[in-house]
């Protein structure tokens, strides 16, 4: 136990998670420390690129296997199980109606690319390896959620959960999903040749522009929680910090059925502890738009985000390699 421990408050002290505490605490003092919108965005486009070509090209290295087309599946049933379990859990911790509770399980069975990229920058930093194509895993968990929380709807809620014609290209066009995939795809058709041309670009840079990101990230989460503080009460608090350890719970069970490294378990418990907060607010609004969005992105963003960052993963970390000895 104090093995984990130690090795939890390690990784708390990593740069990319004290340049988001640094946001944080910039955000509740009221600095007036910024980052111009365009380069967030640029940042953000840059990690997605880099983070999919890698994996793309780890997997033309690896080849397609049985293991990566059984992750592929787990996650995509993952994804669809989680709302499930994090609706009935607003139910009884909250008192959200259905519409609300729905949108918000949806946050919590699809998952968070930027947890994700930070997962992956920590196990590295650890001296971990990972399978290159949980990059597609993460991808295949976008949109299962999605359809989860409007079949909640319809045996639960009213009609108008019914999906809207325009939902479908939501989810798929989604800006994070394209760049992903297409960068995914990119690296797998060039493999190492493709890599060894862009090494300087995708890999020395990462990390300095993963901690200037979560910089961002830390003053939006923590601006965004001095402005929602009538929304957040404390059963949706405790449901915020409490449904991401459940989800890791899920995705350890599946890293060791699929016999994945300690590096792939963290990863898999991490995607399943995530929550979006880009990809699925996109799709409510489509799909129901009279859910309250302070509600879902609050939680999201607010509370889980920070959680998973700060605590979340050094504790999957600590846990992932007691359990799998590496």
């Amino acid at each position: 136990m104090d093995g984990i421990l130690a090795l939890a408050a390690d990784n708390l002290l990593s740069p990319i998670i004290l340049f988001f505490a640094l946001g944080l605490l910039a955000a509740f003092a009221k600095s007036d420390l910024s980052i111009p919108e365009a380069i967030a965005k640029g940042m953000s486009i840059y990690l997605l690129f880099a983070i999919g070509f890698k994996g793309g090209a780890s997997v033309a290295d690896h080849g397609i296997d049985a293991r990566l087309l059984m992750s592929l599946l787990v996650g995509v049933i993952l994804s669809f199980a989680l709302p499930l379990i994090a609706f009935a859990l607003l139910r009884v911790m909250s008192r959200l109606d259905v519409t609300d509770a729905a949108a918000v399980a949806a946050h919590y069975g699809s998952i968070s690319i930027v947890t994700f990229v930070a997962a992956t920058s920590v196990i590295t930093s650890a001296g971990l390896t990972s399978e290159g194509y949980m990059v597609a895993v993460a991808a295949a968990m976008e949109a299962p959620a999605i359809l989860s929380a409007l079949w909640i709807i319809a045996r639960y809620g009213k009609a108008s959960g019914e999906m809207e014609d325009g939902l479908m290209r939501e989810i798929l066009l989604n800006g994070s999903i394209v760049l992903l995939v297409g960068s995914f795809l990119i690296g797998w058709i060039t493999g190492d040749a493709g890599m060894d041309r862009i090494a300087p670009f995708i890999v020395a840079p990462f990390q300095g522009i993963l901690c200037l990101f979560l910089l961002d990230m830390g003053l939006v989460a923590g601006r965004g929680l001095r402005s929602a503080r009538g929304v957040l009460t404390p059963g949706l608090f405790l449901f915020g910090v409490v449904m991401p350890p459940i989800g890791a719970l899920l995705g350890l069970g599946a890293g060791l059925m699929l016999g994945l490294s300690t590096g792939g378990v963290v990863l898999f418990m991490t995607l399943c502890a995530s929550a979006s907060y880009i990809a699925v607010p996109a799709a409510m609004r489509v799909a129901l738009p009279e859910a309250n969005p302070s509600v879902y992105l609050t939680l999201s963003l607010g509370v889980t985000f920070p959680f998973n960052l700060t605590l979340g993963i050094p504790l999957y970390l600590a846990v992932a390699s007691a359990v799998t000895g590496g």
